[in-house]
């Protein structure tokens, strides 16, 4: 929330834009939270003041809680993008940053600067994501065997920052 142009790339996706005004109250709270905290310990409290306190947390918790849900609804397009895209082959990563930005943006909001600022923050685990995109393809291809279409057979799987050979990704159980 410190980092101006992370909150400004992710007012550019599709639900964070009417959370500009929540984000100053959560810093603010949370700020006004930490002060109240750091002079509890020097001074006794009286009930008004206690009562307070708990409102500022709860006001600090639920807007954070606002933020992470947004988060979320952000995750969830990616699977959207990795169904749309035909490159397989390739980690996410590449994908989203080298071949099909302009998808990335439709589908996400986000243009492809704003997604390596977030990653550059941490936004993004690498180890879930990995996971993510793995689990997220092992359930295309079997919904795809099932039907009995297996275009892909013997081709590397690219997963969110790493590619995986064929031979490994039928190996694997992450």
């Amino acid at each position: 929330m410190a980092n101006q142009d992370a909150m400004n790339a992710l007012m550019n996706i599709e639900g964070f834009r009417t959370l500009n005004q929540e984000i100053e109250t959560i810093i603010n709270k949370s700020e006004a939270v930490k002060k109240i905290k750091k002079d509890a310990n020097s001074q006794e409290f009286s009930e008004k003041e206690k009562k307070e306190l708990s409102t500022e947390e709860k006001e600090y918790k639920s807007l954070r809680k606002q933020i992470q849900d947004k988060l979320i609804k952000f995750a969830t397009r990616i699977p959207v993008f990795m169904y749309l895209t035909d490159y397989r082959e390739k980690s996410l990563k590449d994908v989203i940053t080298q071949i099909e930005p302009g998808l990335f943006k439709k589908v996400t909001g986000l243009m492809v600067k704003d997604f390596q600022l977030l990653v550059s923050l941490g936004v993004f685990n690498s180890a879930l994501m990995n996971d993510a995109v793995y689990k997220f393809k092992r359930y295309e291809d079997a919904s795809l065997e099932y039907i009995g279409i297996n275009k892909r057979e013997g081709e590397d799987i690219g997963l969110y920052d790493t590619v995986l050979s064929h031979e490994d990704y039928t190996n694997t159980k992450l």
